[in-house]
């Protein structure tokens, strides 16, 4: 099996609460992961370790990157991630012009790092509904198969 690490960032709880399906999900594959908050979380090169790489975060102002999760955007400079199979989720508002624009930031930054998309970001309209919380699952499971292959 496949070793895998989350990280998210979440401010009211909503990707957090993505988070937690998408972890379910991979854990309903029989596969296990690492998660952890972006306040807990350790360095990029940490990711480095990993066959797969989970990020979360939500999306502030009008598209912008959680400043939380800055330091470890600016890390990931210093990784190479080739090899390595990466999704991104979280959760946005489409009132705003960039919906969700934190997760093709996070996109943009791992393919620049060399790692593999395996699957298009999942974004989620403000707080997960409860078919939401059911393709977060449905997401994991589609990771832990793209790791298994």
């Amino acid at each position: 099996m496949s070793e895998m690490i989350m990280v998210f960032a979440s401010m009211t709880g909503n990707t957090e609460e993505m988070a937690n399906a998408i972890a379910e999900g991979i854990r309903q594959t029989g596969n296990d992961l690492e998660i952890n908050d972006i306040i807990e979380s350790p360095s990029a090169s940490r990711l480095e370790k990993f066959d797969g790489i989970l990020l979360g975060s939500y999306t502030w102002g009008e598209g912008d990157l959680p400043d939380e999760f800055l330091d470890l955007y600016e890390e990931m400079d210093e990784i190479n991630l080739s090899g390595k199979k990466a999704v991104v989720f979280g959760s946005g508002d489409t009132a705003y012009d960039q919906y969700a624009g934190a997760v093709d930031i996070l996109i943009e930054k791992l393919k620049e790092r060399g790692a593999e998309i395996v699957l298009e970001g999942l974004k989620v309209d403000t707080s997960p509904s409860p078919d939401d919380i059911e393709n977060c699952k449905e997401f994991g499971k589609e990771f832990a198969r793209h790791l298994n292959k």
